[in-house]
């Protein structure tokens, strides 16, 4: 029997107390929780005393004040400053940044969407685009909230495509200013969190248009420019034109907006200029010769956002869990055999089954999210001149695998959570309503999720080739078409455990034993192998004489997005591998095993068509598969409650009707 720890107590602002910890759950805590813990519990108990969860009691401008307010009140905390080197006036701790954004996914995404615009997204586009000049003149301000901000890329009609954004920015020589334009309708900035209300300035990307003298003026590509777009009293300044995006699905805190721009005119020293320049006569300059590769160097520098959202959308699908299997545990319906008492939700199979493999997920998620947050955090940390550009593409390619991955499971999970509760999911003060809306958003910005997966597949097939940078559909099919000649699987050289695995497991995973980690990797390597190669065989056809490149592209999307998938499920497993690897307590460890078991058989039921249809398994260990999901279920049903309390949720975002009167 697992030990209680006896030191819980009820909290004093009139929630209710929170379950007994079991040494179980502070030990699975410590694991979930990863390297920057102790920011976690900072987040969570400014959640906690400040109440900051979601509210259906509010209108629009209640909300966003609400939203303004918090912000100020996470100042003092420190992580804003984290985000932000400790020359330019932060404290240099990235990955303590990022894990604070995290833990606010436990309370109001809107407070997350707010914090992560102004100190990731609008202050990272200057930490890391600009140089000493606008470090000085507005890092300590965005940090402390006086400069407030918002990140103006996407437009009405150029979302994930950045390369083509229509805004310009005209450089004029004979006053030495930028001249920023919206040329058409589709160039207006559109969607932009602050852009409505609360933002001063914006970081615009803007094809920049320059010439040197006695050459013709011609566009260099996007770049990044900081312009102030209203007053002190909040009014727009000339030339600028905001608007309020109006109601939406979720994220009432957001005061999402428009920008459109009239030949506004910007100091030259306001281009963010850490990777070009502009000289006073127009002369464009760049360490960086190709501009593909400038400008992926420059977004690059941007993948911040893309690692906090996924984090955040993760956190906030493990509170819907929550919600629900608590709930699971003490909604009552039907009498089982032979008693007159009705069980528990939890105690049927069928509730286990679409409750416990999502517990699964989360875990194996969070903990490959952690990795990501410290990978990030040694690049963005060291010497800039420092860092390889080869680790800094992969962990690219590694942040959008987990961030489509993520978002796109807790959406899922949050909408399965709903269902699960009944009538009583469907009610705004049980919480899950306003976290579905909240949710929802997730899998499309910073990156559709859709579009993420076919850029994993891209990666994985020109081995991050810095030749393909920038190409367009036809381009980037012309180039697998004629340089791929045998597609391999990379070789996860650095995690020796699991080479280990490999090495010692089955080579017929049909013949070996699926809890085996070896075997349970093989399964997945070997799918992503045989979905990479035939992709790579399907593209080739792009060489025939009558071949339309865009028609073979076209024709492969599916198949590109179904690699991503398969290489997202098996660096996730990866992670989770190596992870368990160093779990000291013999508990801990077992009931993680199984969590990794069920993790691996819930995926390869869901995909059981292709793992027959390719023969990768057979009829009966099909049929094992199903079986394995099931006795696992029931496994880990016992540990359901301290499984979800080692998420480390705030009792205040527990504090709904539906599971109080427990």
């Amino acid at each position: 029997m697992t030990d209680i720890d006896t030191d819980t107590a009820a909290p004093t602002d009139g929630t209710s107390a929170a379950p007994a910890r079991t040494a179980l759950t502070k030990n699975l805590q410590t694991v979930l929780d990863g390297r920057w813990a102790r920011t976690r519990d900072v987040v969570r108990d400014q959640i906690q005393s400040g109440g900051i969860v979601p509210r259906a009691d509010l209108s629009s401008e209640e909300y966003r004040a609400r939203m303004l307010d918090q912000m100020r009140d996470m100042v003092p905390l420190g992580f804003p400053a984290d985000g932000f080197r400790k020359e330019h006036g932060g404290t240099g701790d990235v990955g303590a940044a990022v894990t604070a954004i995290e833990a606010l996914g436990y309370g109001d995404l809107s407070l997350m969407v707010k914090a992560g615009v102004q100190w990731g997204l609008f202050g990272g586009a200057i930490e890391n685009l600009g140089t000493k000049r606008h470090h000085e003149k507005y890092v300590p301000g965005l940090i402390d909230l006086d400069v407030m901000g918002c990140f103006a890329m996407t437009e009405t009609g150029h979302g994930s495509n950045v390369q083509a954004l229509e805004t310009t920015a005209t450089y004029l020589p004979q006053t030495q200013e930028f001249e920023i334009h919206s040329p058409t309708e589709g160039s207006r900035k559109d969607f932009i969190g602050g852009a409505a209300q609360h933002a001063r300035y914006a970081t615009v990307f803007a094809q920049l248009i320059t010439a040197a003298p006695g050459e013709e003026a011609k566009s260099y590509g996007v770049h990044c420019f900081v312009v102030a777009i209203r007053d002190a009293d909040g009014n727009d300044l000339p030339g600028v034109t905001t608007s309020d995006c109006g109601p939406k699905g979720g994220l009432p805190g957001v005061d999402n907006g428009r920008i459109v721009f009239d030949h506004v005119r910007i100091p030259a020293e306001d281009l963010l200029n850490r990777y070009a320049d502009v000289a006073a006569d127009g002369t464009y300059s760049s360490d960086i010769e190709s501009d593909n590769r400038r400008f992926f160097t420059m977004l690059g520098t941007l993948i911040r956002g893309r690692v906090t959202v996924g984090a955040a959308g993760g956190a906030a699908g493990r509170l819907g869990i929550n919600l629900a299997v608590n709930y699971s545990l003490v909604r009552r319906q039907f009498s089982g055999p032979e008693s007159d008492d009705e069980l528990v939700l939890l105690d049927y199979r069928a509730h286990q089954r679409r409750l416990l493999p999502l517990v699964a997920r989360a875990y194996a998620f969070a903990i490959a999210q952690n990795e990501v947050v410290g990978e990030l955090h040694e690049v963005q940390s060291a010497d800039p001149a420092d860092v390889d550009p080869d680790v800094v593409r992969k962990l690219e390619v590694k942040a959008a695998a987990i961030k489509a991955g993520h978002t796109e499971l807790a959406s899922r999970a949050i909408a399965e959570a709903r269902e699960a509760c009944g009538g009583a999911g469907y009610i705004s003060e049980n919480r899950l309503p306003e976290l579905r809306g909240d949710i929802d958003v997730f899998t499309t910005f910073e990156g559709d999720n859709l579009i993420l997966r076919q850029l994993v597949a891209k990666n994985l097939l020109t081995a991050y080739a810095d030749d393909i940078s920038g190409l367009d559909a036809v381009g980037w099919i012309r180039f697998i078409a004629s340089t791929v000649k045998d597609t391999a699987l990379e070789k996860t050289a650095a995690r020796q455990v699991v080479q280990t695995l490999m090495d010692d497991s089955d080579e017929d995973p049909e013949n070996s034993e699926l809890t085996h980690p070896g075997t349970q990797l093989r399964l997945l390597r070997n799918r992503e192998d045989h979905l990479l190669r035939t992709a790579a065989a399907r593209m080739r056809r792009a060489q025939d004489d009558d071949a339309d490149a865009q028609e073979v592209f076209t024709e492969t999307q599916d198949h590109l997005i179904k690699v991503g998938d398969a290489h997202i499920e098996r660096i996730v497993l990866e992670m989770v591998i190596d992870a368990i690897g160093h779990v000291e307590d013999k508990e801990t460890r077992t009931v993680l095993k199984r969590v990794r078991d069920l993790f691996v058989y819930s995926l390869l039921e869901d995909d059981m068509g292709w793992f027959l249809m390719h023969r990768h398994v057979s009829v009966e260990r099909a049929k094992a598969i199903r079986r394995g999901v099931n006795d696992l279920c029931g496994t880990l049903r016992p540990h359901a409650q301290e499984l979800v309390d080692a998420f480390g949720v705030p009792a205040v975002a527990l504090d709904v009707p539906m599971i109080q009167h427990r």
